[in-house]
């Protein structure tokens, strides 16, 4: 396991690839094919910090969880995570860091198992881990992580099954399942899109209360910027397996710079009719991620295309650091 410089950046992804194979040389084509399901792809995280991963179904947001996590192997880049590479470590090792790194799964209904008691769930990671000196301690974890996840008195809730809880008690068991290690990175993957739209502010402002209180850093995938918007610092717009622009939540919420985010946020009901805009409804189909298209990978679909963008694959926007992507350099 290689060591890297200290810094501010509990997690540094460079140039990160996830490819998965979709074909071989045969009858109908005459080399390999593989879906760029995360295609070269650069994040920093802070500590303390809360990132919104934002963009369409399918365009590497949840292969990119997985592959933080481990639970995919990364095909080419690196992972730093707390200083130390561990982009090819070991099932022992990965092991080791899936205490640090806890990710909560989009549907609370698929992640639990219904033959287990809500105590033996949320235990089972101190168990496989060996946390706790005896059964006891470890119970005594499993209801300050259940009560922190507002399931209270925890006792009400822990001999019970979980078809024996609504939607938003089986989510808020998920969380309690991944505080139980006391990680310092939570991946959250559409932890709320499973859930009514009367309980997905609860779990929201329980993320939120959660990672203020325990300083953990957060990694928020969604689809939807609007129920982000107040939680994050910062926004990461992803588009066929990579980042398109990322600033400051604020930045990228009043000033878009990027065609594919301005689409994203024309959406996003207003409830003031006044202050609604214009929508931007894009035109065509999200281009096949084993065939790709030249240049900027968006080109087909943007309203603002010119002949440049088929043969220049644009620079990264950053709005915090007032650089615009190297489209609109041309342009200007």
């Amino acid at each position: 396991m290689q060591t890297s410089t200290q810094s501010d950046f509990i997690l540094e992804v460079k140039n990160l690839k996830k490819y998965f194979q979709a074909g071989r040389p045969g009858w109908f084509s005459s080399k390999d094919t593989h879906v760029h399901a995360v295609d070269g792809l650069d994040l920093q995280l802070k500590r303390g910090e809360v990132i919104a991963l934002v963009g369409e179904s399918g365009c590497g947001k949840s292969t990119l969880a997985l592959t933080l996590m481990g639970l995919e192997k990364a095909t080419e880049g690196e992972i730093i995570f707390e200083g130390k590479d561990i982009t090819h470590l070991t099932d022992k090792e990965h092991k080791q860091v899936r205490q640090r790194i806890q990710m909560i799964f989009q549907d609370p209904y698929e992640s639990l198992n219904p033959t287990q008691t809500i105590e033996e769930i949320v235990m089972e990671p101190l168990v496989v881990h060996a946390i706790g000196s005896n059964i006891d301690e470890r119970r005594e974890r499993v209801r300050q992580a259940l009560e922190d996840s507002g399931l209270k008195p925890a006792e009400t809730y822990m001999s019970r099954f979980p078809h024996q809880l609504s939607g938003g008690q089986r989510q808020r068991v998920v969380i309690a399942g991944a505080l139980v290690l006391e990680p310092h990175l939570l991946l959250a993957d559409e932890p709320v899109s499973m859930l009514d739209v009367s309980i997905r502010a609860e779990i929201i402002n329980l993320l939120a209360d959660l990672q203020k209180s325990r300083g953990i850093s957060v990694i928020f995938i969604t689809h939807d910027l609007g129920t982000v918007g107040y939680f994050a610092d910062r926004a990461a717009v992803m588009y066929l397996g990579r980042i398109v622009e990322i600033g400051s939540i604020k930045e990228v919420l009043k000033a878009p710079q990027h065609p594919y985010t301005q689409a994203l946020l024309s959406v996003i009901p207003v409830p003031n009719p006044r202050l609604r805009k214009k929508r931007l409804i894009l035109q065509g189909e999200t281009p096949n991620p084993i065939d790709l298209p030249s240049g900027c990978r968006f080109h087909p679909r943007c309203p603002m295309v010119f002949d440049a963008c088929k043969q220049t694959d644009p620079m990264l926007m950053r709005v915090t650091d007032k650089h615009h992507a190297a489209c609109l350099l041309v342009k200007g």
